[in-house]
């Protein structure tokens, strides 16, 4: 009885889907612009097409709140890195760093914070 578990276990770990690894922020350009700011954010993933792949960044402050949300509407799967951009981003004068914050499909948001010094 204990050959065919192991045989059940390994089909099992074998049937279960892939997880991509989480977009990586490979650089932020952040630039005041007539009372907000503009973020212009590189991300890196693995995308393999519309099942998983990068959907979306966002800006948030020091205590999590979301600041501003790109939405990244398509997979990116022959071009990484890639670059795009988020304005009119309202950020309280004084405020002196934000977060960048990833998220992809199937997984959602990760936990990585990439932090951005506005000084």
């Amino acid at each position: 009885m204990v050959q065919p578990m192991r045989w059940l276990v390994l089909l099992t770990l074998l049937a279960s889907p892939a997880t991509a690894d989480p977009a990586k922020v490979i650089a932020v350009k952040a630039t005041p612009s007539g009372g907000a700011w503009r973020f212009e954010v590189t991300l890196s993933h693995g995308d393999t097409g519309w099942d998983d792949y990068a959907n979306g960044w966002r800006v948030t402050n020091e205590t999590g709140t979301v600041l501003g949300t790109r939405v990244l509407a398509h997979p990116h799967v022959d071009e990484q890195p890639f670059t795009r951009s988020l304005s009119g981003v309202r950020i309280a004068h004084g405020v002196k760093r934000v977060w960048i914050e990833t998220s992809t499909l199937p997984e959602g948001w990760g936990d990585a914070r990439f932090e951005v010094d506005l000084r």
